[in-house]
């Protein structure tokens, strides 16, 4: 299931991130570290009303999130993005904890974030990936995101980010 995220579910947000981070580096993708993804970043998505949580339907813990933002980060500004103009929606911190990964958790997200911005007439969605982490490439490219450049974010990693869109 699916749902808005609630106060009370930053703290397992926080776990699930950890998590996540443990297992990239253990593969030697050091995407996200102590310096991202910060509990301030889910608290601002929660104060606006744009992150979501997928809950796992048996033990009913939280397992992943999501954020489906109109707010553009300000790296993005160098990207020549396939559109120009109107309504775009950005995905950010997509997390599946490991222990539920290779499940169809993350397709189930995207296939959210998707409709989500379909419904609100949205023209497309922009989100970004890690350079060295070609499980998410493939993913994101076997669903029709297009890839359109690079961003750094240096607290994170000196290899650089892909950005990419698909087109609504």
């Amino acid at each position: 299931m699916i749902r808005n995220a609630k106060p009370c579910d930053i703290e397992k947000l926080i776990e699930v991130t950890k998590a996540c981070a443990a297992h990239m580096i253990a593969q030697n993708i050091y995407q996200w570290n102590e310096h991202y993804p910060k509990i301030t970043a889910f608290e601002n998505d929660l104060t606006r009303g744009e992150l979501y949580v997928l809950v796992d339907p048996t033990s009913e813990i939280v397992i992943g999130c999501i954020t489906i933002s109109t707010l553009k980060d300000v790296e993005y500004n160098t990207i020549d993005w396939l559109t120009k103009n109107g309504l775009h929606y950005y995905i950010h911190r997509l997390a599946i904890h490991p222990d539920f990964q290779r499940q169809g958790n993350a397709k189930k997200l995207m296939d959210f974030a998707e409709d989500f911005v379909k419904q609100q007439k949205g023209i497309s969605v922009r989100l970004d990936t890690f350079s060295l982490n070609t499980r998410n490439q493939k993913f994101y490219e076997n669903r029709g995101y297009q890839k359109l450049g690079n961003i750094y974010f240096p607290k994170q990693s000196d290899a650089p980010f892909y950005c990419y869109e698909l087109l609504l």
